[in-house]
């Protein structure tokens, strides 16, 4: 079945979570010890918070982050349901690790500080549900 309704709404999700997670993994690459001590900027250090760095598990996030948003990427642009699909799996599958660690470690951090972060990372759980469900059959009756 082709994605003809939402549309807009699949490929904007796809492209948010590409250029989101394109842009930190980026970083990563680009300045690992960078990202570890100013991650995500201002006055904010969120990965510095859980000692110790290590640069080959920053690389190796980095890359796993930057291929997932090469294929929410792809499948913006070609938009095709099963590679869709795929990449919503992919992303939630992904997502749910990440965000639950962080649930685990809010006595490191600010209120606000938890609230940025684990709302973040509640987004990359929420959206590609949401992504899956709009590429549904059902939704696309």
């Amino acid at each position: 079945m082709e994605l003809s309704r939402h549309r807009g709404w699949i490929r904007f999700g796809l492209i948010y979570l590409a250029v989101t997670i394109g842009v930190v993994s980026a970083w990563i690459l680009l300045a690992p010890k960078g990202f570890y001590d100013d991650f995500p900027g201002g006055s904010a250090h969120w990965v510095s918070a859980l000692p110790p760095y290590n640069e080959h598990l920053e690389r190796d996030f980095g890359a796993a982050g930057l291929g997932l948003a090469v294929l929410a990427g792809l499948a913006a642009y070609w938009m095709e349901r099963r590679l869709v699909q795929a990449a919503a799996i992919a992303l939630f599958v992904a997502g749910v690790p990440h965000l639950a660690y962080h649930a685990t470690t809010t006595d490191h951090y600010s209120t606000g500080d938890n609230i940025g972060s684990l709302t973040g990372l509640a987004l990359d759980v929420i959206l590609p549900l949401a992504i899956l469900y709009l590429a549904s059959d059902r939704a696309q009756s």
